[in-house]
């Protein structure tokens, strides 16, 4: 029998801030000997801006660009279907400078791309990964789930009138129709942009059958950011097609040993299990999908949330514990978990997610929170 194996294709971006770089030893989950030797570079610059691209900026845009402002100017030349023409297109994960030339590309390219003409502008750049209903699609014995990233383009500090600009910016969403005031984000940093390409590229070439290739992309996206484990998913997959079942499991594992939820890495694993007969076990894991599936995104982040207002501490704990099963490194969770081990008296367990909450905040803004929060309470004996 064919097997469905589910790969965690998520075509996110990520943001501008760079949360210290976690110690995760992903070697041990690399098997190089048992692919084909490396025929792909190891650095891609993916934001590489090039003449065709300035060109755009300084000739066919210029008068845009003063007319309405820096910030404005591009939002409203990369809206214009008249000027750029962009397209939508779902096949290939392009670079910045491939989307540009081909004028089309995935939410992943595409806002690459726009982060490229950004920066070149001077202008400051976050990105945000959407929490959304996963959107699945079929290719022969592959299903692959993908999600949705979008930007946020902002003046710098010093504006261009000399004052400081204000804190808000401006989305750019790529997906036709997206209501984004409905919309849950997380934002991400910039290795972690560097790491969903590269598993993208490696969920495409797995499409071609090429699993040496594939391979060395999943590789790639690991050693750029550790803490994304939707490349392990990928390298799961990589494994499993190659027949490696037991090194397959041993991957899939360790996803769930930090996101014992993680929707991707229990349909995989669910395969792998079938693959090796171990029918019950692949029973009950899928038994256990379907009861998980049923939560939407933040679902248990925001009872963690209401119940810390109520005082249900050990409720509040409870919840945000279910949600760092499902997304390990969400420094909101952490932050309120910390809360409610405060206020049971659990200082240890307190600080240590308060110091997680420190280290995966993504801008400045929740870092010096949280840094904050550290400092106040260390300084009053609470910690």
């Amino acid at each position: 029998m064919r097997q469905a194996i589910l790969i965690g294709v998520v075509l996110f971006l990520a943001a501008c801030a760079t949360p210290p770089a976690p110690v995760v030893r992903t070697a041990v989950y690399f098997d190089d000997a048992a692919f084909a030797p490396r025929r792909i570079p190891v650095q891609e610059d993916i934001f590489a801006v090039t003449a065709a691209m300035r060109r755009y900026l300084t000739t066919d845009i210029a008068r845009q660009l003063r007319k309405e402002g820096t910030l404005r100017g591009l939002v409203a030349a990369l809206r214009d279907k008249a000027q750029l023409q962009l397209e939508y297109d779902g096949t290939y994960t392009r670079t910045a400078a491939e989307a540009f030339d081909a004028r089309a590309g995935n939410c992943l390219s595409l806002t690459v791309m726009t982060a490229a003409l950004a920066r070149e502008l001077g202008l400051s750049v976050s990105f945000q990964r959407v929490h959304a209903d996963r959107v699945w699609t079929r290719s022969g014995d592959t299903l692959y789930s993908s999600g949705h990233v979008n930007i946020i383009l902002t003046l710098p500090l010093a504006s261009e009138s000399g004052a400081m600009a204000p804190m808000g910016g401006l989305i750019v969403d790529f997906t036709p129709g997206v209501d984004l005031r409905r919309q849950r984000s997380q934002e991400i940093g910039e290795h972690t942009v560097v790491a969903m390409f590269l598993n993208n590229r490696a969920a495409e070439a797995l499409q071609r059958g090429a699993l040496a290739e594939a391979y060395w992309r999943a590789r790639d996206a690991l050693e750029h950011d550790p803490r994304y484990l939707e490349a392990f998913n990928t390298l799961g997959v990589v494994y499993a097609r190659h027949g490696n079942l037991a090194l397959a499991e041993r991957v899939l594992l360790h996803v769930l040993a930090a996101e014992s939820e993680n929707v991707s890495a229990i349909a995989n694993l669910v395969g792998v299990l079938e693959r090796q007969g171990r029918r019950r076990e692949s029973l009950a894991l899928a038994e256990r999908l379907r009861a998980i599936e049923a939560e939407p995104p933040f679902h248990f982040f925001d009872q963690g949330t209401a119940a810390l207002k109520r005082r249900e501490f050990a409720l509040a704990r409870d919840y945000f514990l279910r949600e760092l099963a499902r997304n390990a490194y969400y420094h909101g969770a952490h932050f309120g978990l910390a809360v409610a081990y405060l206020r049971l008296g659990q200082t240890s367990l307190a600080q240590t997610h308060l110091a997680t909450a420190l280290d995966t905040s993504t801008n400045r803004k929740q870092h010096e929170l949280y840094a904050g929060k550290m400092a106040w309470l260390k300084a009053h004996g609470a910690l």
